[in-house]
């Protein structure tokens, strides 16, 4: 053991499986981070870019973002010169642009370094176009930009040959002249571009805090009702990312997180954990699955009859898929039901739920659908109160496990009135269960 050395985190066997429970739905995958110019400056960013090149071996896509506001408030006093905007919104004039100019070079060399010493092919690049954002109420706005353009080809074919692209909060007219663009601007229209699945704010704060609330999870749809609200409800310093994030995921986007930069794995953590470290802003992944009604009862059991005839699931009579209709919930496209999902709770243990009746018509699997419905399923199940879900399978346990991060456990955790229906069945299926 060095003394001097740096601090080393250990990595048990068990945050690995958690990890390896993620890697099949990330990969291939673009994430766009984007870093507070804060966050570059914090001692933590050699550890941020370490965990940039843990993404880059799972084979996960990153496009890095920096902002500067930090950074030009710290050259705007060294050099006495006043600055007329920090963040890019507002008006940016000659001395600010220039003074811009330098902090993004200085930050673009700073993060560049970084990721040279993890070991990964970075390159800084002029792929984003600009306009001038113009005269707004009758303000010339002067060297503030706005997205006009950008390069995806290039971004993509950097990013196809394991190259990480540095993007600066800077970008070049038709004619090659710089601009002044917002960093949370720049980072959601890459994002929408590249069809990201995650933008990932890299903020000093811990989360989104609403009406004095950290936030662990929210939907777009009640962010955008408390963006309408004044400012007390969303502070100042969380409403551009805030209304990014809307954007973002209206722009097709799954998800946006906001994490703070300062904490110490806290990116992988975020990623690769249920719980997070931040707030996790998500669109409505769910809109073809509907709580299931009566005049699904026939369509249901006519759906998953053959596969009780396979005996994937257990056989259940028309008149049983009638009583537990309220149990159910379905899948449909253009109005077709395709699939199917059963979410059950025990009065004896309130804190527990299953999973069962899952089933995707063959046509339409890896389509990600059966991952929806559980992904749904567990989300009602947590809204409940439930902390943990189980699903019992008898040829489906790999997909559990390795896709939707069950872990085998024994008959001991199903309630009693369960555990005698499972022994009176003898279908002897393998027992799953999952952390809410």
């Amino acid at each position: 053991m060095n003394p001097t050395g740096p601090a080393i985190t250990m990595i048990k066997p068990t945050d690995l499986r958690g990890i390896l429970n993620y890697v099949p739905r990330f990969q291939g995958h673009v994430f766009v981070l984007a870093i507070d110019g804060v966050i570059v400056a914090d001692e933590n960013l050699s550890n941020v870019l370490l965990d940039v090149a843990v993404l880059r071996s799972l084979q996960i896509k990153v496009v890095l973002v920096h902002g500067i506001g930090h950074q030009l408030r710290e050259l705007s006093a060294a050099r006495n010169i006043a600055i007329s905007d920090v963040d890019g919104t507002g008006v940016t004039d000659s001395d600010t642009r220039d003074l811009a100019i330098r902090a993004s070079a200085r930050v673009s060399h700073q993060v560049l370094e970084g990721l040279t010493q993890s070991g990964l092919k970075c390159a800084i690049t002029n792929s984003v176009r600009a306009s001038p954002v113009g005269i707004v109420r009758g303000v010339d706005h002067q060297f503030s930009g706005k997205i006009d353009r950008i390069d995806t080809d290039f971004l993509r074919n950097l990013l196809d040959h394991q190259v990480v692209p540095i993007i600066q909060p800077i970008g070049f007219d038709r004619d090659g002249h710089s601009l002044r663009v917002n960093s949370d601007h720049l980072a959601t229209e890459l994002a929408t571009e590249l069809k990201a699945t995650k933008i990932i704010f890299l903020t000093p704060h811990a989360g989104l805090e609403l009406k004095g609330e950290l936030r662990r999870q929210i939907a777009v749809e009640e962010l955008e009702q408390f963006l309408r609200q004044d400012e007390e409800t969303v502070p100042t310093r969380f409403r551009s990312k805030a209304a990014h994030a809307v954007q973002a995921i209206q722009g097709g986007v799954p998800r946006v997180h906001l994490i703070d930069g300062a904490i110490h794995d806290g990116l992988l953590n975020e990623i690769f954990s249920n719980d997070g470290v931040g707030t996790l802003i998500y669109g409505n992944d769910y809109q073809q699955i509907r709580k299931a009604t009566r005049r699904d009862i026939r369509l249901i059991y006519n759906l998953t009859r053959h596969a009780v005839k396979r005996e994937e699931l257990i056989h259940r009579t028309l008149q049983a898929v009638e009583k537990n209709i309220d149990n159910f919930y379905v899948f449909e496209i253009d109005e077709n039901l395709i699939g199917c999902v059963s979410l059950a709770f025990y009065p004896d243990k309130p804190g527990i739920a299953e999973i069962g009746s899952l089933y995707v018509l063959p046509f339409y699997h890896r389509r990600g659908i059966g991952t929806k419905l559980v992904e749904f399923a567990c989300l009602e199940a947590k809204k409940a109160g439930a902390k943990q879900i189980l699903a019992l399978s008898t040829q489906s346990f790999t997909f559990f496990s390795s896709v939707c991060g069950f872990s085998e456990t024994t008959r001991d955790q199903l309630p009693e009135a369960r555990r005698q229906v499972y022994e009176q069945s003898q279908r002897n299926p393998r027992v799953l269960l999952r952390e809410l």
